[in-house]
């Protein structure tokens, strides 16, 4: 079995947090959250890496991440860009925004020839769910069977905006039945609520586990992928904001039997920068856990 591969996904535009968060810096050297991803993926025993950026920041992101793979990762690069449609489909009048995950994957397809995790590059997933993500991809045998790495979703709440979780049911075996994407959730002193409308919140369990978008998946994914993007297209093709998201690929695959997916739960802590406001509480959380002991104060 070929090495393991990393692929993170660094082509969102930012809107919210107001700018090119992936290379934002938060720890006391200068590094982005996504440097902390790479260095839990190489000790965790990852040796290769796509990056999926968009074309028009390649010369800023190349800038900040070849320092820091050589010699440790091989790298190559990839493009979203909205234009990357199947044959027979075009890019709706007013459409700026990407695709979505599950197309973020899709424009890597070429570079795919083994096993490989994909991450969002604004999200800092903690040193044990890379441990596990490899685990699992190296040992892993079967074509139809994915993985995904879940946390409790009371750790993975900003008290400055709402946010979209991946609210996960998990069966007794610790397979994966159902995700739904929830796009609005806020953390409340009465816990987490969610809300479809803007006006009618309902109560989340703090403890519901719930996807941050780690996922361990078999080449077999692309495929079927493109077969469900296709699908999306054909209904949301002239839509200048609907997003072909990883989950809904993933719940199909899962409904038809073509696919199971394993949950791995963490512990850890997820931290993010989904809004400007978050960026204080990601730079102390770094410094707990350099204070801890668990990254050197400087990656580089």
């Amino acid at each position: 079995m070929k090495q393991p591969i990393l692929l993170i996904m660094a082509a969102g535009m930012g809107s919210r947090y107001g700018g090119m968060k992936q290379v934002d810096p938060v720890g006391p050297g200068g590094e982005a959250i996504l440097d902390y991803s790479l260095y839990d993926a190489h000790r965790a025993g990852f040796r290769r890496v796509i990056f999926l950026i968009r074309p028009e920041m390649a010369e800023v992101f190349k800038a900040h991440m070849e320092p820091r793979v050589a010699g440790k990762m091989e790298a190559v690069y990839a493009y979203q860009d909205i234009s990357m449609l199947p044959e027979g489909y075009t890019v709706p009048e007013g459409r700026a925004k990407p695709w979505g995950t599950g197309h973020a994957v899709l424009c890597c397809r070429d570079s795919i020839d083994a096993p490989f995790c994909a991450i969002n590059a604004d999200d800092y997933y903690g040193v044990t769910a890379f441990r596990q993500a490899y685990d699992f991809l190296g040992g892993n045998q079967a074509d139809d069977l994915y993985m995904m790495v879940a946390y409790k979703l009371r750790n993975t709440l900003t008290e400055t905006g709402y946010v979209s979780r991946g609210v996960c049911s998990v069966d007794a075996d610790g397979q994966l039945k159902t995700i739904e994407e929830h796009t609005h959730i806020i953390s409340t002193v009465d816990g987490p609520l969610f809300t479809e409308d803007g006006e009618t919140y309902r109560k989340l369990d703090p403890e519901t586990p719930v996807s941050m978008n780690m996922w361990g998946f078999m080449p077999s994914l692309l495929p079927a992928l493109e077969r469900d993007f296709r699908a999306f297209l054909d209904v949301n093709g002239t839509s200048p904001k609907a997003e072909f998201y990883l989950p809904f690929a993933v719940n199909h695959m899962i409904e038809t039997g073509e696919a199971g997916v394993r949950v791995l739960t963490t512990p850890d802590r997820w931290h993010g920068v989904t809004y400007r406001e978050d960026k204080a509480e990601v730079q102390r959380a770094i410094r707990e856990l350099i204070g801890a002991g668990v990254y050197p104060e400087y990656l580089y």
